[in-house]
């Protein structure tokens, strides 16, 4: 399990990768989050394109993430190119019908940014 943080312009993107399983290591993820924290940023972009599946631990991660960046005035967030299983997960949980999600990277950056509606055509 891998989770990159990167800035582009006034995107933060969050690149996950591998298998986020239930007991992934929380000391981790809480690092991760708190990354994220120091960049300030009120655009999320998760992008799920290498997430072959999730457990209860990254569902709770993205809830996080997602709540923390939406309360701020101007925040956005968008979870890209889920595979799947993880599609699966997400609409189980209900999750998806609460996410903004994307099928590829400029869809989800055109979300973000207010140029396209995230729930547009495919």
């Amino acid at each position: 399990m891998l989770i990159e943080v990167h800035q582009i312009d006034d995107v933060c993107v969050l690149r996950f990768e591998g298998r986020f399983t239930t007991g992934s290591d929380p000391e981790y993820l809480r690092g991760k989050a708190e990354e994220l924290k120091q960049l300030n940023c009120s655009k999320v972009l998760a992008d799920f394109r290498e997430v072959l599946s999730v457990g209860s631990t990254a569902i709770g991660f993205i809830v996080a993430i997602y709540s923390s960046v939406t309360k701020k005035p101007d925040g956005r967030f968008v979870l890209v190119g889920a595979q799947p299983r993880v599609r699966e997960v997400l609409d189980l949980t209900r999750l998806s019908t609460i996410l903004p999600m994307a099928n590829d990277m400029a869809s989800g950056m055109a979300a973000l940014r207010g140029t396209a509606s995230a729930h547009g055509h495919h």
